[in-house]
């Protein structure tokens, strides 16, 4: 395929979306040739489709873009969101609607074609994509294999055991394949139009993020509140973690099922919780943290992905419009009286927020990183910071 996939003029389909019930949607293949199974998600975002596609909560997940015009805009090496670049790289496989066209922003250093062959990402475009998140919103997010050949050429009956006999995500611990190998430290602040990225030079906090699978932005938001950041891999102890003699531990982002992963960080979490230093989780780590403090989590239907997610903070009755990724919530009615539920889903009610009454621990399920609002949850980093600062003094 050229890089210019504006005219998807060959009748005969060259990719193909096999559901674990043996259905089969044809289409038209882009990125990487091959395949790969995975649970296939919807997300309702117009933009940020490269941040999407390289957030490491993805793993193990075949994202469809709900919005028609995915690509438009191009890629560029600065919107990549992995942090580990030799894990995987984020979601499995992608599906679109219409034909990606030449890029339009003067950002753009590669067509969405290339870039997804670049980071061995499996497409599929040309089809109705409505049709495919109405059978996921009615039956919930379906294991399937998604399959790429330029010569149209498939084992059909072979992928159609592959996608029946894929377990699911319900017990799979994918943190693995995302966390770092090694401690590293991050100083990258944020992003600012006509300067790029800036250095935290003088902090005045120390970080530990345990990385579950954790984005670059998070680690630049970090940073921006005066912090110096050290990175652990997820597997890293508690006693390890409270050597570095941090102010305050970040539990990240992540993949796959809290429980699964939980088996050996929940543990490390209820072991630093209870050493009374501030800590603040996102995503899998607010879900792990639940866990730690008692709660349980579940499966979610269809799950919540997307930028545009309304959420009310229950303290000041405040709505954020914030960006999600995630199949699995905490239950409310499984946590214990010392923990305050903060925030709450206004499409479905579900929980979106924690925070202990008795210690400086809190956590959310969305993304405060990300900009959807634009900045309507960024203020979860300062209070993180007016914490680490108010132990330092007492």
């Amino acid at each position: 395929m050229s890089n210019d996939t504006s005219a998807w003029a060959d009748p005969k389909p060259t990719a193909l979306l096999v559901l674990a019930d043996g259905t089969v949607i044809e289409g038209f293949g882009l990125g990487a040739a091959g395949h790969a199974v995975g649970e296939v998600c919807f997300n309702t975002a117009m933009t940020g489709y490269e941040e999407i596609l390289t957030d490491p909560s993805y793993a193990g997940q075949i994202i469809t873009f709900t919005f028609p015009h995915i690509g438009n805009v191009g890629t560029n090496e600065e919107d990549i969101e992995t942090v580990n670049m030799a894990a995987t790289p984020g979601a499995c496989g992608v599906i679109l609607h219409s034909a990606v066209t030449r890029p339009s922003n003067y950002r753009a250093t590669r067509h969405l074609d290339a870039w997804l062959k670049a980071r061995g990402i499996v497409g599929l475009g040309g089809i109705d994509t409505r049709a495919l998140t109405s059978l996921i919103r009615t039956r919930g997010m379906p294991n399937a294999v998604i399959a790429h050949a330029p010569d149209g050429r498939f084992d059909l009956d072979a992928l159609k055991t592959e996608a029946a006999e894929w377990p699911g995500l319900v017990g799979m611990d994918l943190v693995p394949r995302v966390t770092s190998g090694q401690r590293f430290s991050w100083d990258e602040t944020e992003w600012v139009w006509g300067r790029g990225y800036g250095r935290m030079e003088t902090p005045d906090l120390h970080v530990v993020a345990i990385d579950y699978g954790i984005k670059r932005n998070i680690l630049r938001l970090l940073a921006g509140i005066g912090a110096k950041v050290t990175v652990v891999p997820a597997t890293t102890s508690a006693e390890d973690i409270l050597e570095l003699k941090p102010d305050g531990v970040f539990l990240s982002n992540g993949p796959g099922d809290p429980a699964a992963t939980g088996a050996y960080a929940v543990p490390v979490i209820r072991s630093v919780v209870e050493t009374g230093v501030p800590t603040f989780g996102i995503c899998l780590g607010h879900q792990m943290l639940g866990i730690a403090l008692g709660g349980t989590t579940r499966k979610m239907h269809q799950g919540h992905h997307g930028a545009n997610h309304p959420v009310k903070d229950l303290d000041t009755g405040k709505v954020e419009i914030t960006s999600m990724n995630h199949g699995f919530a905490v239950d409310r009615d499984s946590l214990p009286g010392n923990v305050k539920e903060t925030h709450v889903s206004l499409f479905d009610g579900s929980n979106c927020g924690l925070a202990l009454t008795d210690r400086p621990v809190f956590s959310v399920q969305y993304h405060p990183e990300a900009s959807p609002g634009p900045r309507d949850s960024h203020y979860l980093f300062q209070r993180f910071a007016g914490l680490m600062r108010d132990r330092k003094q007492a």
